[in-house]
Formats: C-alpha cells, sequence, structure tokens
C-alpha cells in the first residue's frame, strides 16, 4: 500500500481504519504456558494471510537452565541453524550449529532460578509450501547472541512446539504476530 502523505485536510475514520488495519506487525494468537510443563505447542499460528511472523516468549521461568528448542509442525528433520554466541563477562566467542536437526535446538534460552523465560524469533514462509527461515538474537545471563537458520523441508506448517533441552517450563505467554508486509 502506497504511503499517504495527510497535510491540511480532515483525517476521515475511512483514512484512519484503512492505516490501522494496514499495520506493520499484527497479532494472530497466545498461549499461557502451564505449570511445570515439558513443552508448549500452538497450534493453527500461521495461515495464508501472513507470510512472516515474530514468535516471543515474556514472563515464566524455567525448573533450570536449557536451551529452547523450537520445532515446525510434527516435522523432526532438515533444521540447520547457526549461532555466534558472545560472553559477555570473558569476551568470548563461540559458535553453535544445528545440521539437519530435529528441531532448531537452541531458538533461545530458559533461565532457572525464576529468572525469566526469553524468545524473539522471525519466521519466513512457514505456511508456505517452500524452505522457512528463521533469526533471532539469543539472550541469556552471561552470553548472547545472533542465529539464523532455514528449515530445509518445504511444506506448509500451521503449529509450533516450544520444548526445553531440559526440565519444565512454568508461566509466561507465547505470543505470535504476522507481519503485513506491502
Amino acid at each position: 500500500m502506497a504511503v499517504k502523505t495527510f497535510t491540511s485536510e480532515v483525517l476521515t475514520s475511512a483514512d484512519t481504519n484503512t492505516y490501522l488495519a494496514n499495520s506493520g506487525l499484527v497479532y494472530v494468537t497466545s498461549a499461557t504456558i502451564g505449570s511445570a510443563v515439558s513443552s508448549v505447542t500452538l497450534n493453527s499460528c500461521f495461515n495464508s494471510t501472513y507470510d512472516a511472523y515474530k514468535i516471543v516468549i515474556a514472563g515464566g521461568t524455567s525448573s533450570t537452565d536449557a536451551n529452547l528448542a523450537l520445532k515446525l509442525g510434527a516435522s523432526a528433520t532438515g533444521y540447520y541453524a547457526s549461532k555466534l554466541l558472545l560472553v559477555y563477562a570473558t569476551n568470548g566467542t563461540f559458535f553453535v550449529c544445528d545440521n539437519n536437526a530435529a528441531s532448531w535446538t537452541q531458538a533461545s534460552f530458559a533461565i532457572g532460578a525464576g529468572t525469566g523465560l526469553d524468545m524473539n524469533v522471525d519466521l519466513q514462509n512457514p505456511f508456505l509450501a517452500k524452505y522457512t527461515y528463521m533469526s533471532g538474537y539469543l539472550n541469556a545471563a552471561t552470553l548472547g547472541g545472533p542465529q539464523s537458520g532455514v528449515h530445509q523441508v518445504a511444506t506448509s506448517y500451521s503449529s509450533i512446539t516450544i520444548t526445553p533441552s531440559a526440565g519444565t517450563l512454568t508461566g509466561g505467554t507465547v505470543t505470535v504476530y504476522g507481519y503485513r508486509l506491502g
């Protein structure tokens, strides 16, 4: 949609509704994480309305420090990713990769001792029968860094599952937003 420049005219309700409906980031769905759960699944979170999505987890806690894996639908193969992790205290760096894994094994982190859950991941094409691309930033108490990946299975997915590598998750919210492009 072209950008409209308003000058001296009155902003009509039709204009307001059009520009609000064409905002960039649009809420799709969310789920509250239960108590001491071993995984969280959001069904019907991708559809033909959007080609790109943002997945955010905020609040909650985990029973122990763990990686948070992200899986599309029931697909358990074809996940590739690379992460550059920067260690805050030592200025050290190291790389972590997924090579034809069963999920993106480290899409984010869960920090135990009540300090919270965190995820902020973008996905492109999850509902299209194409490869799905992932990007985001990992945050933890002692390290963080950028990541990117691809799911090399050209299938349409409408759901995601988030699973900690150890322990359980309690509380917090997983929210999915669609990017309105154009």
